[in-house]
This record gives C-alpha cells, sequence and structure tokens, in this order.
C-alpha cells in the first residue's frame, strides 16, 4: 500500500498594523515543526533572529522553554508540535510575536492545501509585499515614523534615520528570489 502524499500547506504571515500590509505567502510541508517556521518567518520576513518569540494558537504558547526566563506561563515546546496538527482547516490562525520588546506581532493564516505543488523544494515563498522594517525600530508605530521623518526631510534626526535604515532601504521592495534562496539554503 502506497504511503499517502504529505499534505503541502499554503500560509500567509502578516505583519499586524502594517498600513499597507507587508505580508508574505509560503508553502509548507505539514509536518514542518513550528520551530522551522519560526526560521522560515525570520528569512521570508527579512528579520535577523536577533531576539525572542513565541507562537499563540487558542491560547496556548509555543516557544523555546528557558528555565531562566520562567514567568510561571507553562510555554509548549515549539520543535514537539507540527503545523498540521495545529492548523488543520483553512482560515485557522495563530500569532507570531518575535521581539517582546518592538512586539512584532505577525497574523499566520491557513489559507489553502496545494495539491498541485510544483516547486522544486519546500518551504517556498510565493508571494509578498513590501519590505521588513528594520530590526529595534519601536515596532511598526516606530517604523512608520521612520518613514514619515523621511518623507518629511525637515527633521533634525534625518541623517541618523537614513544611516539606520540604510542608503538603499525602500521601503516598497520585495526580493522572492534572495528569500527563496535563503530559504533553499537553510533547509536543503
Amino acid at each position: 500500500m502506497a504511503k499517502p502524499k504529505e499534505k503541502i500547506l499554503q500560509l500567509k504571515i502578516q505583519l499586524r498594523g502594517s498600513k499597507p500590509p507587508i505580508w508574505r505567502r509560503i508553502f509548507v510541508k505539514e509536518s514542518t515543526t513550528l520551530g522551522s517556521l519560526h526560521e522560515i518567518i525570520q528569512i521570508a520576513m527579512g528579520w535577523t533572529d536577533s531576539h525572542l518569540h513565541s507562537f499563540i494558537y487558542r491560547g496556548e504558547e509555543y516557544g523555546t522553554p528557558d528555565p531562566e526566563f520562567d514567568f510561571g506561563d507553562e510555554m509548549k515546546n515549539e520543535n514537539r508540535y507540527k503545523i498540521g496538527s495545529l492548523l488543520k482547516k483553512p482560515k485557522d490562525k495563530m500569532t507570531y510575536t518575535y521581539d517582546f520588546g518592538d512586539n512584532w506581532e505577525h497574523v499566520v493564516t491557513f489559507e489553502d492545501i496545494e495539491t498541485d505543488c510544483k516547486e522544486t523544494f519546500l518551504p517556498v515563498c510565493i508571494a509578498g509585499k513590501k519590505a521588513c522594517p528594520p530590526e529595534n525600530c519601536g515596532g511598526v508605530d516606530g517604523y512608520y515614523g521612520m518613514l514619515d521623518e523621511l518623507k518629511d526631510g525637515a527633521n533634525e534626526n534625518i541623517e541618523e534615520i537614513r544611516e539606520w535604515l540604510g542608503e538603499d532601504f525602500n521601503p516598497d521592495f520585495f526580493d522572492i528570489n534572495e528569500i527563496n534562496k535563503a530559504l533553499k539554503a537553510m533547509f536543503t
């Protein structure tokens, strides 16, 4: 008897509070652990994995338990849970928070089961919009504040902001090829 083919899930990851929306759409295997999904999100969004993170699904928190930072809440080990065991049907959602200081919240939505996947490797990013904000800029509000100050051009901190963002920073830029190159390097 042939082993059933593993399901490929289509997920959308959107940065909560971003307007216009900053998002990525990816294909992943249903057996992908939340720990691996964390790495995938880091690459797809453009983060540097320099801060703590967690997933919240139906009131349960998943992440990397650390007895040194035990606040009494039980965090489930993200490496023991697969996406397909939590997100079971289209429209199921979970929250992924990266950097508890800047509080970058992402909504992870299970959009569809891909039955005719032609991709040569997984995970893969298939679409997205907008550049990822830079680390440590004060969350969504801080990021948009920086962009507003750049547009204004008369701010006394303009040079500092340009240095922080980088001379070539373009908030509309999204490079799917670079993301997939990095995903392929990490997961093959």
